[in-house]
């Protein structure tokens, strides 16, 4: 039922740990559980699409890096084809993601699984994207504050995941580029909301993720 990445890799010097607040925990709690009641049938029809398009394993697991630089494991509904391998960042057009895969990813459908993430506490609703061990231990060394604080199901950078992913396509080293360009970008713009990550802020974040992947399929930019 499951595929798990445990890809080797250097160990992430531990960073301090900036502690998520009370009412943002709570706020946590509050949209998660809920949810994931309201969208357990589209939950359960996602995965036999993906089961009966792409066969089995339904979820991909992940190490990722979370809080403090302690690791948890991420569930996603699985979007590339079994045994695949390459880069670890996906550009808008990878031939590694299936048919069905690109939709969920385009839809952001493929990240519904997170919320039990964010019910457990390894993720939040908002905050930094959550990086693998694999590339989070070669971001260069003034980045690496970005890793104190918990990761989030959305944020200023995941709002343009399909500008991203587009950016990687046709590069020669996807991997290099995404270190060296797409990283201090992404962690400009986490700063800049982790500097006022209040509950309203956060809720505001939400709403314009929602309408974010309501316009996906007029979104011609490029795949997220």
């Amino acid at each position: 039922m499951h595929m798990i990445d445990r890809s080797p890799g250097p160990v992430l010097p531990t960073p301090s740990r900036v502690r998520l607040t009370r009412a943002r925990r709570v706020l946590d709690v509050v949209l998660a559980a809920p949810l994931l009641l309201l969208l357990a049938p589209l939950l359960l029809l996602l995965a036999v699409v993906v089961a009966v398009t792409g066969g089995r394993p339904v979820l991909f697991r992940q190490r990722r890096i979370g809080e403090g630089g302690a690791e948890f494991t991420l569930y996603k509904f699985r979007t590339m084809r079994r045994d695949s391998t390459g880069p670890g960042v996906t550009g808008g057009r990878d031939v590694r993601v299936t048919g069905t895969g690109r939709l969920l990813r385009r839809l952001g459908l493929d990240e519904l699984p997170q919320l039990w993430n964010v019910l457990r506490g390894d993720m939040t609703l908002a905050g930094p994207r959550p990086e693998t061990p694999h590339l989070a231990c070669r971001y260069p060394p003034e980045h690496l504050w970005v890793f104190r604080h918990r990761p989030g199901l959305t944020g200023p950078c995941q709002l343009r995941s399909r500008a991203y992913a587009a950016q990687l396509d046709g590069r020669p080293d996807p991997e290099q580029y995404y270190l060296t360009v797409l990283v201090p970008q992404r962690t400009a713009l986490d700063a800049e909301f982790l500097r006022r990550a209040t509950v309203p802020n956060v809720l505001r974040l939400v709403v314009r993720t929602i309408l974010y992947l309501l316009a996906a399929p007029w979104d011609r930019g490029g795949g997220s």
